[in-house]
């Protein structure tokens, strides 16, 4: 708890000292914005409450560990270490893992024996199959992307309404689908456009473009300058 004395200061209803405001949990029904108990009084008082509830219902809720500052608790092998020992985790509010450095370790290989390779894990949960369909699907396409036919495949196409899995696409292809949304309308009037374009040209004899000498000259100083 901080010594500070600056700015308003209140007294907590329950240890009875005089505290900064910054010392509250917040709370906007109260006039100054933060609870009647100091946040240290405040926990005790939200731990008590769980504990009663608990054993009303019949359940245990888990010990309460305190540790030293710069320690942590590790809730599988039951120790309390430095958190040096706990491997990064930003999505935590302490930024550690739960469990330390070998038992993270411990359970990632149990989940990765049981869940098979990491990809494997992300197409099952994602679309619902594993790599041995992938491949079984990339051998019927020829190793070809399933649209052009051409390039090699590297993303899953799926429906995003139903989830069924349609085929295996290269990036331009599959990117082509997302920009159109879908929509096979979009897709048809894109090929008629470039028809009716490639016809258009062709009526008006359009020849390939070949720059004079100086305006190569000037696309080469140009492309030097953007270098530079």
């Amino acid at each position: 708890m901080s010594d500070s004395t600056e700015g308003p200061e209140k007294p907590c209803r329950d240890c009875g000292l005089m505290l900064p405001l910054t010392e509250f949990p917040r709370n906007r029904s109260r006039p100054d914005g933060h609870g009647i108990y100091c946040k240290l009084c405040y926990s005790i008082r939200y731990r008590e409450h769980r504990e009663r509830k608990a054993s009303q219902e019949g359940r245990q809720i888990r010990e309460l560990r305190r540790v030293e500052a710069g320690q942590k608790f590790c809730p599988r092998c039951q120790q309390t270490l430095l958190r040096q020992a706990f491997p990064r985790n930003r999505a935590s509010a302490d930024g550690l893992a739960t469990y330390c450095r070998p038992c993270h370790n411990a359970i990632s290989k149990a989940n990765r024996e049981r869940r098979g390779t990491t990809r494997d894990y992300h197409l099952r949960r994602r679309y619902g199959i594993g790599e041995a369909d992938v491949a079984d699907m990339l051998q019927k396409q020829g190793g070809v992307c399933a649209a052009c036919r051409t390039d090699k495949p590297v993303h899953v196409d799926h429906d995003h309404n139903t989830g069924f899995v349609r085929g295996y696409l290269c990036y331009l292809c599959n990117q082509a689908l997302g920009n159109v949304r879908d929509d096979p309308e979009r897709l048809q009037g894109l090929i008629d456009y470039l028809e009716r374009a490639a016809a258009r040209q062709l009526e008006l004899k359009v020849e390939t473009y070949e720059p004079c000498a100086c305006h190569v000259f000037e696309i080469a100083g140009a492309a030097l300058h953007r270098a530079a």
